[in-house]
C-alpha cells in the first residue's frame, strides 16, 4: 500500500489534470509568437546605415547607470539566464514526460519558458553592448548557476509548485520594475523601457499562476491551505540563490544586499507579497478544519511577522560594507 504523502500527491496531480480545461481557457497570458516582442526590438539595429550612431546613444545612455544598478541588474541577468533549471522544476505540475504533449499544462510550460528565455536574451544583450561589465565573469556566474541545479523546496508536492510560482512571479515583478523605475530616474531611457516591459511579462505569469492555485483551493481548500503553509514555513527557496563566480562564495547574499538598499527587492516586498495572495486566495474565508485550520490561523499572521523585522534587517543591509563585485571589474557597490 503506498503511504499517506504519495496518495496524497497522486490525488493532487489528478485534480492538476482535470484542471486541463481552466488552463487551456487561460492560455491567453501567453501572447501570440508572431505578435510578442522579441530582444530585438530593443537594442541597436546593427543592420543599418546608422548603427554605429545608435550604438553610441545606447552606450552614453547606459553610462549613466551606477555601478550598484549595474550589480542589481546582472544578478536578475543571471537569475533569468538560468530558464533550464526552472523549466525542469516545473514539470512536476505540467508533466510533459514527452516533452511535445498537446495537453494545455504542458503548452502552458513550454509557452512560458519560450516567454521567460527572452528575458535572459535582452538583459545579456543589454550588458553586452553597454561595456560596462565583466561578460566573462557574467558568463562564469551563469554557467555555475545551470550546472549547480535548482531546488524550490516543493518537494514534489504540486501544488507547492503553483504557490511557488505565484509567489515568485510576483517578486520577479517587482524586482525588474523596481529597476526600470531607477534606471529612468538615473537617465537611461534604453533599460527603463526593458525592464519594464519584462516587468510586463512577469505579471501576466502572475496571474496564471495565482488564477490556477485559486482553482486548486476551490476544489481542494484543505490541500491548499496545507500546501501554502508548508511553503511558507521556512523562506521561499529564490532562484539564483546557488549563483557562484568562481571567488566569492556568498554571491547570492552580496547581490541581495545591494538589491536590499537600493529597495529594488526587500523584505518589505516578502512581507507585503505574502499578505497579497493570503487576501487574492481568501485564505482566511476557506472553510477548513483540523490541522488546514491552524495552518490557516499561521498564513493570515504570517505576512506581520516579517514586516516586524524588515527595518531591523534595512538597517543591518545599510550597515554592511560595500563588497567588491568580479561583474564590475571587482569595483565596490
Amino acid at each position: 500500500m503506498p503511504d499517506s504523502n504519495t496518495s496524497c500527491f497522486q490525488s493532487h496531480h489528478e485534480l492538476l489534470a482535470n484542471l486541463e480545461g481552466t488552463v487551456g481557457e487561460n492560455l491567453g497570458f501567453l501572447a501570440p509568437i508572431d505578435r510578442a516582442w522579441q530582444p530585438t526590438d530593443f537594442l541597436p539595429d546593427l543592420a543599418t546605415e546608422n548603427w554605429k550612431d545608435q550604438l553610441a546613444d545606447f552606450r552614453d545612455q547606459a553610462r549613466e547607470i551606477s555601478d550598484e544598478l549595474l550589480v542589481v541588474l546582472v544578478g536578475d541577468m543571471v537569475t533569468e539566464e538560468a530558464l533550464p533549471n526552472y523549466s525542469v522544476s516545473l514539470n512536476v505540475i505540467a508533466r510533459d514526460e514527452q516533452g511535445d504533449a498537446p495537453r494545455p499544462w504542458a503548452q502552458w510550460l513550454r509557452g512560458w519558458t519560450a516567454e521567460e528565455n527572452r528575458h535572459g536574451d535582452l538583459l545579456n544583450a543589454y550588458l553586452r553592448l553597454t561595456g560596462r561589465v565583466n561578460m566573462r565573469s557574467v558568463e562564469l556566474t551563469v554557467h555555475h548557476l545551470i550546472a549547480r541545479g535548482f531546488n524550490p523546496k516543493t518537494n514534489e508536492e504540486p501544488y507547492s509548485g503553483l504557490v511557488y510560482t505565484s509567489f515568485q512571479e510576483r517578486a520577479t515583478r517587482i524586482s525588474h520594475g523596481n529597476v526600470a523605475k531607477l534606471a529612468g530616474a538615473q537617465g537611461d531611457a534604453n533599460l527603463a523601457k526593458i525592464c519594464q516591459r519584462i516587468s510586463g511579462d512577469e505579471s501576466r505569469h502572475e496571474t496564471f499562476y495565482t488564477r490556477m492555485f485559486d482553482k486548486v483551493l476551490d476544489l481542494d481548500a484543505s490541500g491548499g491551505v496545507l500546501a501554502f503553509r508548508d511553503m511558507m514555513r521556512g523562506l521561499i527557496s529564490m532562484p539564483g540563490r546557488l549563483m557562484y563566480d568562481g571567488k566569492i562564495p556568498d554571491l547570492f547574499d552580496q547581490f541581495a544586499a545591494v538589491a536590499q538598499r537600493l529597495e529594488v527587492y526587500t523584505v518589505h516586498d516578502y512581507a507585503r507579497i505574502i499578505d497579497h495572495l493570503v487576501k487574492t486566495w481568501r485564505i482566511g474565508e476557506r472553510s477548513v478544519t483540523g490541522p488546514a485550520a491552524k495552518a490557516q490561523d499561521y498564513l493570515c499572521r504570517q505576512a506581520e511577522r516579517y514586516a516586524t523585522f524588515a527595518n531591523r534587517i534595512r538597517e543591518y543591509q545599510a550597515s554592511r560594507p560595500p563588497a567588491r563585485f568580479s561583474w564590475i571589474y571587482d569595483r565596490k557597490a
